[in-house]
């Protein structure tokens, strides 16, 4: 009979705890950090260091088989920085792969990043905002009080 080796076995009990990433997956992620673009680099110093809203965002995050350019957990949320080398057609499989895992995608040109810098750190703060809102806020803040 199979059994599972122990660490998947504990992946298998519990949910919170994921199989470790293929290595090739992590050493892609390791070179996109190392050669990002112009326009990465320009939202990263504005993503970096909880500077958006105390959010933490990783760059170049794997979600296999795919790498994200920039990656928040708290909102489910990827942003994708295109440029030239991008295809239409590999993207949209990319973003349907991603949004069915319950992470959103929206995406940049390099040369909006660049030269709109303040209107894409709009979109993504209203996106953020949208995502990490509360679903059942109290209306009066701590319910009627008798």
């Amino acid at each position: 009979m199979f059994q599972f080796s122990p660490i998947f076995k504990d992946c298998e009990m519990n949910k919170n705890i994921k199989p470790p990433l293929p290595s090739s997956i992590l050493a892609i992620a390791r070179k996109l950090r190392k050669q990002s673009t112009d326009a990465e680099l320009r939202l990263w110093y504005y993503l970096r260091a909880k500077r958006t809203l105390s959010l933490k965002w990783r760059r170049q995050h794997p979600i296999p088989p795919y790498v994200a350019d920039f990656y928040c957990h708290k909102a489910k949320l990827v942003v994708e920085i295109d440029g030239g080398q991008h295809e239409v057609d590999m993207d949209s499989r990319r973003t349907a792969y991603i949004r069915s895992q319950g992470i959103e995608v929206i995406r940049f040109w390099n040369h909006d990043v660049l030269s709109k810098t303040e209107a894409v750190m709009d979109e993504i703060l209203r996106v953020v905002q949208i995502r990490t809102l509360s679903p059942n806020p109290s209306p009066g803040g701590r319910g009627e009080q008798s």
